[in-house]
């Protein structure tokens, strides 16, 4: 067993899994992953780059992607919303590409040091037309291996970018760990490039041969192809961890930091004989299927204004109570949401 931080597994379980590129710009509180990969990528053959922003470090990674070469990224809300237009691109000329993002409180340059789920939102809808972007949500430090290396895996399935979203608090605190116990599967198949030739790769819409279309037929179902691929592999995308009772009413909901206080808050309240069954969101897009069986209620419970990711659940429940346990600025502890239960 070891100390180690989420941010430093993210680091080392995309190494495992076969990242061969990255390229970032230091920021916190995701600095740790860019270190680690700076110290790491050139002692396994690999090659790190020091971005002048954020635009820079995920063009970069798409371009080693389209020659063949796993790539990952890691940045905050403020580098985010610089690597749109490039997150953009990756999705219209599927080019896998991992985007480990560590939330902290906003908006713009908000809280530096202080943690927040305040981005789930902007991660998921920052794309023209609503494609899907698959969305891991670790809460742990040992998740933050197996969700990065599963982060790998269907960028490369699915050819499209992939973002692990965690935050400030599961990224930087220190956990025992097994570490070298997380070492049981090697890297994930190596794909070609394109090799040394000279090839075009547009965002702009186009026919199958590559060649610039306004649309018709062809270039319609070429970009209804870029969100069927994700549809299709939902129910294997799709992780949620849960721990549920038989008959209850409630069902307590959230992922990130704050599963672990919503976990707590339900030992609690079964503790006091109330009967609460638990689910922990791994997979926050494309949408779970949740375990809503028996209840009559939902409690969602993540760190931001008024309840991003419930306001996206909420047709999902038939009409179920939902119940929105929310704060900014700070984790919320068990005993709010054991209230709310």
């Amino acid at each position: 067993m070891e100390l180690v931080s989420g941010n430093r597994l993210t680091a080392l379980a995309a190494l495992s899994a076969g990242c061969r590129f990255f390229a970032g710009y230091p920021i916190t509180p995701s600095s740790e992953i860019y270190r680690t990969m700076m110290e790491e990528l050139p002692r396994r053959g690999g090659l790190g780059l020091s971005a002048p922003d954020e635009i820079s470090a995920l063009s970069m990674c798409v371009g080693a992607s389209l020659a063949g070469f796993p790539a990952m990224t890691a940045t905050s809300g403020p580098g985010f919303c610089l690597m749109v237009e490039t997150l953009q691109y990756a999705v219209a000329t599927e080019t896998p590409v991992v985007v480990a993002f560590v939330q902290r409180l906003g908006p713009s340059t908000g809280g530096a040091t202080q943690g927040a789920q305040g981005d789930v939102l902007l991660a998921e809808f920052c794309t023209s037309g609503g494609y899907t972007i698959p969305v891991f949500a670790p809460s742990t430090a040992e998740e933050c291996w197996t969700l990065t290396r599963r982060a790998f895996e269907w960028a490369e399935r699915l050819r499209t970018p992939v973002v692990l979203l965690s935050d400030k608090e599961v990224g930087m605190t220190l956990e025992a760990v097994d570490v070298a116990a997380l070492y049981g599967n090697g890297a994930l198949p190596r794909r070609p490039g394109f090799g040394a030739g000279r090839v075009v790769v547009t965002g702009s819409t186009h026919d199958r041969t590559g060649r610039l279309r306004k649309p018709n037929s062809e270039v319609v179902e070429i970009l209804d192809g870029l969100q069927e691929k994700v549809e299709a592999a939902a129910g294997e995308l799709a992780l949620v961890d849960a721990d549920l009772e038989d008959g209850a009413e409630t069902l307590v909901l959230s992922y990130g930091v704050t599963a672990r206080a919503a976990r707590e808050a339900c030992l609690r309240a079964r503790a006091r004989g109330r009967r609460v069954s638990f689910a922990a969101v791994k997979t926050l897009f494309p949408l779970p299927d949740l375990p809503l069986d028996s209840c009559t209620r939902v409690v969602v419970a993540e760190e931001n204004r008024g309840g991003l990711y419930a306001g996206v659940l909420e047709p999902r429940l038939g009409g179920r109570e939902l119940v929105r346990v929310n704060g900014v600025g700070a984790t919320i502890p068990p005993a709010r949401i054991e209230a709310a239960i």
